[in-house]
């Protein structure tokens, strides 16, 4: 049997045009980077969760997990980068890493807004339990991922189970202050199309997500982000099953929107993986897309040599141009 592809073909009609081309189009040049202001720490692919759309294929047998050495090299990396002003943790299931809670409290010694992009259903797993606690002490902003506020749509994402977990967790951080007004603890959620779709308006979608979980459940938040699934790795795989490959990469270039690029989150953000390579961002990183100095943490003194450098990009890009645009901080517009 051929293997799957994990960055999928553009061949859809005016899909066919590559993304370097879509940008000299309209006249935008090649992408590069501004000040590096975000740190986005990928720790691993460990989780407990193996869920239908995660673009990194993370799931409790995987075995990629950031040593201590490449976590206190990013830190010392972080304290020589006075432009980065958030530290973004990110996995697989990113409390799971042994680094985790030394990463979280030299980011904040170091006076960093950090966030966690956390999964909700592992804060139930054996020796999490003062996660929140440790969390809500650091002031750490939680992004959590909540691809619908139904039963059904939820666990058919995230596995049998995956909402009434979410749910309590989601109680657990209202009762310790999180997305409770005046309390400076942010509790944002992510949504994700189920399928081969575009995310839906992101204001319209957080208006409905507050008033089911807050009538259900009583679930307060500050922000839901809508984020466009990327054409890699598992949900790729996915595509290429159903037969909808094509359809879907002919929908996100055909929706390329110009006015996205200047607030693509790569032009401001670095991305470390879990060995201590760099990338432009977290997608490029799960294709092995390394920035075109092709540099680890070891190679250079401080994350600000990365300023102006050229981006590294290829057809999943379209991802983040396409409609509202798509970021890990949600819409673009």
């Amino acid at each position: 049997m051929a293997e799957k592809p994990t960055l999928l073909p553009i061949v859809n009609g005016a899909a066919s045009v590559a993304f370097q081309d879509k940008l000299r189009q309209h006249e935008l040049g090649e992408l590069r980077r501004r000040e590096v202001t975000t740190l986005q720490i990928n720790v691993g692919k460990l989780c407990n969760q193996a869920c239908h759309h995660c673009h990194v294929e993370a799931g409790p047998k995987r075995t990629e997990i950031m040593p201590a050495g490449v976590a206190e090299r990013t830190i010392t990396l972080l304290a020589a980068t006075p432009s980065i002003q958030t530290v973004d943790i990110t996995g697989g299931a990113p409390e799971l890493n042994a680094n985790f809670r030394m990463l979280v409290s030299e980011s904040r010694r170091l006076k960093k807004n950090v966030i966690d992009r956390c999964n909700l259903t592992v804060f139930f797993e054996d020796e999490r339990e003062t996660l929140p606690e440790f969390l809500a002490a650091n002031k750490v902003e939680i992004t959590a991922s909540l691809p619908c506020y139904t039963e059904s749509n939820v666990d058919q994402q995230r596995g049998q189970g995956a909402f009434e977990k979410s749910i309590r967790a989601l109680r657990l951080l209202n009762g310790i202050g999180y997305g409770q007004p005046g309390s400076g603890l942010t509790l944002n959620l992510v949504y994700n199309p189920l399928g081969a779709s575009l995310p839906p308006p992101q204001g319209k979608l957080e208006a409905d997500y507050k008033r089911e979980l807050g009538q259900n459940f009583g679930i307060e938040f500050n922000r839901l982000f809508t984020i466009t699934n990327m054409p890699i790795k598992r949900f790729a795989e996915m595509l290429f099953r159903e037969g909808k490959h094509e359809s879907y990469m002919g929908l996100l270039a055909n929706h390329f929107n110009p006015a996205t690029v200047e607030s693509l989150m790569c032009r401001d953000l670095v991305s470390v993986g879990w060995d201590g390579k760099i990338y432009d961002c977290d997608f490029n990183q799960m294709l092995d897309l390394e920035t075109p100095s092709a540099k680890t943490i070891w190679d250079i003194h401080t994350f600000s040599e990365l300023a102006h450098n050229r981006i590294a990009t290829e057809s999943h890009c379209f991802g983040c141009t396409a409609g509202a645009g798509s970021s890990c901080g949600g819409s673009l517009q």
